[in-house]
């Protein structure tokens, strides 16, 4: 039972690894949502992307942790509505994002399409609190009337 399994996973990893591969060769992959964001500008996402920034002072801070697993729980929810995670753990560098934002300790903030800055939180936040706040953005509900077409 135990050999039969095993031949199973090896079998899977197999066909996993080479539609990886595939993938990879061919040019595509999945955009990819979280990205460390300590040289990050925050006007190449203008128009175009809705930054979530996560700050933390180190990444074993337990706050981060809990917000990142938070938003790769519901990467979906999050690439459904343009956001893109920059993650920034080294308050050393002070970076364009920290200069922007100036965080103390742990903070997300969540910035618009247009480049405001909608919230502001000391606390990690679900995906599903996040999504509710875009949601209620004006820019994101041109976009929900958009996508439902002519009444």
């Amino acid at each position: 039972m135990t050999r039969a399994f095993f031949i199973c996973f090896l079998m899977l990893a197999g066909v996993t690894a080479s539609a990886q591969s595939g993938t990879e060769q061919d040019g595509f992959s999945e955009p990819q949502i979280i990205i460390p964001g300590e040289a990050t500008d925050l006007s190449e996402f203008l128009w175009i992307k809705r930054p979530l920034v996560v700050f933390a002072e180190s990444p074993a801070d337990p706050r981060y942790v809990q917000q990142i697993d938070f938003l790769a729980e519901r990467l979906d929810d999050l690439a459904e509505r343009d956001v893109v995670v920059l993650t920034d753990t080294s308050p050393d560098k002070a970076g364009p994002l920290r200069k922007k934002l100036r965080p103390r300790g742990f903070m997300i903030a969540l910035i618009g399409k247009d480049g405001q800055i909608y919230l502001r939180k000391p606390l990690p936040w679900s995906v599903r609190e996040i999504t509710r706040a875009i949601d209620k953005l004006p820019m994101r509900q041109q976009e929900i009337r958009d996508r439902r077409g002519p009444s």
